[in-house]
């Protein structure tokens, strides 16, 4: 049975408008996003001390004043960054009590090799334990990322059918799932590889049974509205796009001509602030960036 704080989460995903703040990178993509926030490799020694730094990184992000609910749905966290504090809460918490944003965690351990133009992901081991800490701390849903390179239909069904089925065994927990099956913005078949991708979906979602929804997150298609279909599908409860690489200017230009897609951006929702300034500077080029997020997820 959903908890209070939890149908509260699960009407202000369906109904306020805003977007969600990926802020979980983990520790693949970690080096670079301190690398882009002025941290170099320098300023830290082993794995600890770099997570130590991230999360300095994503607590002055979060407690910033421009960091809030009225314009930011939800935030997605790495399960480093819920295992630690901000402001002497637990990262979830703070996220939802304080600043009266939804609480997601990444769940995936990060992509098997490449076969057949896709990677699905590794088998995610312990993930039944680790959903059971999210709902312990109040999280409302979770995220995992697959990768298409190419219009493969045998690997992008392989992809699909991994998220669908891992993400079942989420909604059994309690949460809500946010399937990713990202497509290389580089792909040399982009559009072909779109098209596969939606009819696989599709023809999942139908498969979902009575009280089961999900979450998509997807990459900015190269035909605006492309995935109306799957916003209008009654077992979808939002459709989010990634930024892939794109910089936010031309994502939030991608996103404008996508109706009912909202933003998940990470690297985008990021750019420009660093470690080097002032508080006041810091705030500024989140709210900025925060802003302009917002509108292209809006239109």
């Amino acid at each position: 049975m959903a908890s209070q704080a939890q149908l509260a989460m699960l009407d202000k995903i369906k109904t306020q408008n805003g977007f969600i703040a990926a802020l979980d990178q983990s520790g693949g993509s970690t080096p670079k996003a301190l690398k882009l926030y002025g941290v170099d490799e320098s300023a830290y020694s082993n794995d600890e001390e770099m997570f130590d730094t991230v999360h300095a990184m994503r607590t002055r992000i979060v407690t910033s004043k421009v960091f809030n609910g009225e314009r930011i749905l939800g935030a997605i966290l790495f399960e480093n960054t819920l295992d630690r504090e901000i402001e002497g809460m637990s990262s979830a918490r703070y996220l939802w009590d304080i600043k009266q944003v939804v609480p997601f965690l990444k769940v995936d351990k990060g992509l098997a090799e490449e076969e057949n133009g896709v990677q699905v992901m590794k088998p995610i081991t312990g993930l039944d334990a680790l959903l059971a800490k999210a709902v312990a701390q109040d999280v409302f849903g979770t995220k995992m990322r697959s990768v298409v390179k190419l219009a493969n239909e045998e690997g992008i069904k392989a992809v699909v059918a991994q998220q669908f089925e891992v993400g079942k065994q989420i909604i059994a927990a309690g949460l809500v799932p946010i399937i990713e099956p990202e497509v290389d913005i580089n792909s040399p078949e982009k559009a072909a590889a779109e098209a596969l991708l939606k009819a696989e979906i599709l023809t999942q979602l139908d498969q979902l049974e009575a009280g089961q929804e999900v979450m998509l997150k997807l990459t900015l298609p190269n035909e605006a509205d492309f995935y109306k279909a799957l916003v209008d599908h009654p077992k979808v409860i939002k459709v989010v796009a990634l930024s892939g690489g794109y910089s936010r200017d031309d994502a939030n230009a991608k996103l404008a001509q996508n109706h009912g897609m909202i933003a998940s951006f990470s690297r985008a929702l990021t750019e420009g602030v660093s470690a080097q300034q002032s508080q006041g500077e810091f705030d500024e080029t989140l709210d900025n960036a925060i802003e302009s997020i917002y509108q292209a997820s809006i239109s």
